[in-house]
């Protein structure tokens, strides 16, 4: 079974341990990651990160938090960063208005520039969105030149909305919430309604511990995206392995990375 989390944050601190980590995450049937950068300092340690170990990818990007930073001068620098094989997509970037950590109006100023310069790369995009009652789907239509080229990271939307979003072409990324009694409730009565073709899974990792390792790790890491696949199977009564499989595919399409070279097993 290979197993791709196809979002995380390996460069956080709390990796001190990144050669662990990465052992811990081939045990379990992970043999690829994703760095999802949230702004300038995060994407150089990500693409560091991704030249230094085979298993790991990078994206680049200025999360909506981190919207009142963005500036052209850091997104030159993200643009020749992306010169760099491991670079396979632009994000995470999106909108908040949960936090509001940066203004509306920063948020939706960069995320539009950025939707563009990934367009401009052909780049597909790690979308983020919380609580943004369908602004993020008005830009993508007005915006996003390439509709579908992109995943919607740990969606927590209604029905409408992730209908809304499968019928533009995005990809879906499904995290440990799926996996939570209480939280993942709604998520899990959705996640039968995406097509096996759309379906990512990720860890968010060091964030969004998954059941059961919850109640015994106080952070999140790759290896435990193995814990979302088998609520996933389950919830979809599909075959762990075969949809491991499938999802496997998905991820490797949508970054355009051919598998060849990876450390896999069976």
């Amino acid at each position: 079974m290979k197993l791709f989390d196809s979002h995380c944050h390996l460069d956080d601190p709390v990796y001190d341990d990144i050669d662990s980590v990465i052992q811990k995450a081939a045990q379990s049937d992970v043999h690829a990651m994703m760095i999802a950068g949230i702004n300038l300092t995060t994407s150089l340690k990500a693409v560091s990160l991704s030249t230094a170990h085979p298993e790991i990818f990078a994206s680049v990007g200025f999360h909506p938090h981190d919207a009142s930073s963005c500036n052209e001068s850091a997104l030159r620098e993200l643009i020749d960063l992306t010169k760099n094989p491991r670079v396979r997509a632009w994000g995470e970037i999106g909108l908040d208005f949960n936090r509001m950590y940066s203004p509306r109006d920063d948020q939706e100023k960069w995320l539009i520039r950025q939707i563009e310069i990934a367009d401009a790369h052909l780049l597909p995009i790690i979308f983020h969105e919380r609580e943004t009652e369908g602004r993020l789907i008005e830009i993508l239509k007005i915006h996003h030149r390439q509709p579908g080229n992109g995943v919607i990271h740990c969606f927590s939307g209604n029905r409408q909305e992730l209908l809304t979003y499968l019928g533009m072409g995005y990809r879906i990324g499904i995290t440990g919430i799926l996996t939570l009694q209480g939280r993942g409730k709604a998520l899990r009565s959705l996640a039968r309604l995406i097509p096996i073709d759309r379906l990512l899974i990720e860890t968010d990792a060091p964030y969004l511990t998954p059941s059961p390792e919850k109640n015994h790790h106080r952070r999140n890491e790759p290896a435990f995206v193995r814990s979302v696949l088998f609520k996933l199977a389950e919830i979809r009564d599909e075959v762990p392995e075969s949809l491991a499989n499938a999802i496997w595919d998905n991820t490797c399409r949508l970054y355009r990375i051919s598998g060849e070279g990876l450390k896999t097993e069976g």
